[in-house]
């Protein structure tokens, strides 16, 4: 790690994030923007907020993003249980978690970091391996997912449901399905089999690499602000206390 870099991989930020917020319109509220900093007013990457001995590792790095995609999944996955009976409170969330997993999940996450980097060593050098099989399975899902963000962003544009709130609860329930598969066997095959095959000082250099990629994309903490607004969209449906998701003592 060199240290007069400020890494992204700073598991606590010690400022409040740099920079405006990525602002989408999703129903006249922000979300993530995919446009690349290149298309902003230049700036300098935010310096003085490293905290000795918190950085996190490029495979952290990864699995934190999933922490953030997998929060996306619980707000699809109470929307597919609620919206035939109740479609009018999930409209506007729904539209801004689609537009959110399309930004940090598919846009950034998916296809600048895994595709670039992740599959193709695994394709390169570890195709005898464990995680060998992996590669094409997982791009042919990351296509699947991303038709699917298409319909539900689609579906939810108007401020309303603009198709069968059955089939929207029936898209929302495989893309869930499917991803935690996925990003469960990404942890703990994938990620591990492509550490492995980097040399030490490779491995660390990555990580620098993918602050830069992250920067480039946002213009900032892409995490922290994904982070922020999938919360934002759990306080809006009353899904922010994790309190409510513990089940009752079996038999009760």
């Amino acid at each position: 790690m060199k240290g007069s870099e400020t890494p992204r991989r700073d598991f606590i930020k010690t400022g409040v994030l740099a920079g405006s917020a990525f602002l989408v319109a999703a129903c006249g509220t922000s979300n993530m923007n995919t446009a690349t900093a290149k298309d902003k007013p230049e700036e300098s990457k935010p310096e003085g907020d490293k905290k000795e001995g918190i950085d996190v590792t490029p495979v952290e790095d990864l699995m934190r993003e999933h922490g953030v995609l997998r929060r996306c999944l619980i707000v699809y996955n109470e929307a597919a249980v609620m919206l035939p009976s109740n479609p009018a409170i999930y409209v506007d969330a729904l539209q801004k978690t689609a537009k959110l997993f399309r930004a940090f999940g598919e846009e950034y996450h998916e296809k600048r970091l895994e595709e670039q980097f992740i599959f193709p060593l695994i394709r390169e050098k570890g195709a005898g391996g464990p995680a060998g099989n992996y590669p094409d399975i997982l791009m042919s899902q990351h296509a699947r997912g991303r038709e699917i963000t298409d319909f539900i962003i689609s579906s939810t544009a108007a401020g309303k449901l603009t198709a069968d709130a059955r089939d929207i609860a029936n898209a929302l329930s495989g893309f869930t399905r499917m991803y935690e598969v996925h990003a469960a066997h990404e942890d703990t095959v994938v990620f591990p089999a492509w550490k492995e095959l980097m040399s030490e000082d490779e491995y660390d250099d990555l990580g620098d690499k993918f602050e830069d990629i992250e920067y480039e994309q946002f213009g900032e903490d892409g995490f922290g602000e994904a982070l922020k607004q999938i919360a934002e969209v759990e306080a809006e449906l009353s899904i922010n206390d994790i309190s409510k998701f513990t089940p009752p003592a079996p038999g009760k």
